[in-house]
């Protein structure tokens, strides 16, 4: 070997040996301290028997960390069977989505400097994504992994082997069942999503796992912001778009409205958020 090719090989090395760890690193915090799946299928479970708005359906549940990393996939019912199908990798892109366009106070400021954050449910971005809309086109913008999404084997679908834990699935879903998650201090640590009813009852539902999860530290002094108008609900669903005359989706007043759906109730009564 000559002294140039040695130099070489020796300089690759010394990169290897200095990117192993940081990779090494990287895996070892995926899903650091975020609920596991017992967790999430206890409280989905629970959060589905007490919810009366809606079809009465079972849902899936997807839990994702800060950087996407999927976390745990439950289902309420029964069996893998016993909830639509096509909701697990909704509840996934739901809580990707709320993962992805939400902050914690110590990403976020308002212009007196003073930390707030924004917390917003996908619920919040229905109206916003409508042709005409501030936020047209992001549901285009981070598509599903589809090798991730629908890898099998699906006998494992909703267990804590479910073959999307531990890997990015992504997606953006713009209605109601996904929220960002906020541990004490107001620390932003990732997103849960659900999917298997109407979208409103999605979103009550999701609301419902968290706060059992009691990863909705967003109140009290300095809470977290949102749009909903109510501090103490600060990403909750809003309900305020117009009928439109002409036919078709009416326009939202404050920009962050979502249809109301069939047997739409409870949103109001919905669990403070914590200190």
């Amino acid at each position: 070997m000559t002294k140039l090719n040695l130099r070489i090989a020796t300089a690759a090395a010394c990169l290897m040996i200095f990117a192993i760890p940081m990779l090494a690193d990287d895996d070892t915090m995926a899903c650091a301290g975020m609920p596991n799946q017992q967790a999430l299928k206890t409280a989905l479970t629970a959060a589905v028997t007490a919810e009366t708005s809606g079809l009465n359906l079972n849902m899936w549940g997807t839990i994702v960390d800060r950087d996407g990393n999927v976390c745990a996939v439950a289902y309420s019912g029964a069996s893998r069977r016993a909830q639509w199908t096509g909701s697990r990798v909704i509840s996934a892109q739901k809580a990707n989505t709320a993962n992805l366009f939400s902050l914690d106070s110590s990403s976020a400021s308002n212009n007196s400097g003073a930390a707030k954050g924004l917390a917003l449910s996908t619920a919040n971005l229905y109206s916003a994504v409508e042709p005409g809309g501030s936020l047209f086109g992001l549901q285009a913008s981070n598509p599903v992994n589809a090798a991730v999404a629908y890898q099998g084997p699906a006998s494992q679908w909703g267990t804590p082997m479910d073959p999307m834990v531990g890997k990015k699935v992504g997606g953006v879903n713009v209605f109601g069942g996904g929220l960002a998650l906020y541990d004490t201090g107001h620390k932003m640590i990732g997103g849960v999503g659900v999917s298997g009813d109407t979208s409103c009852a999605d979103h009550n539902i999701a609301w419902r796992v968290r706060n059992l999860l009691k990863l909705d530290h967003m109140g009290g002094p300095n809470p977290v912001g949102g749009v909903s108008g109510d501090p103490t609900r600060p990403d909750n669903i809003i309900f305020d778009i117009t009928d439109n005359p002409s036919g078709g989706t009416g326009k939202s007043a404050g920009g962050f409205g979502h249809p109301k759906c069939v047997n739409t109730a409870g949103q109001n009564l919905l669990p403070v958020v914590q200190p």
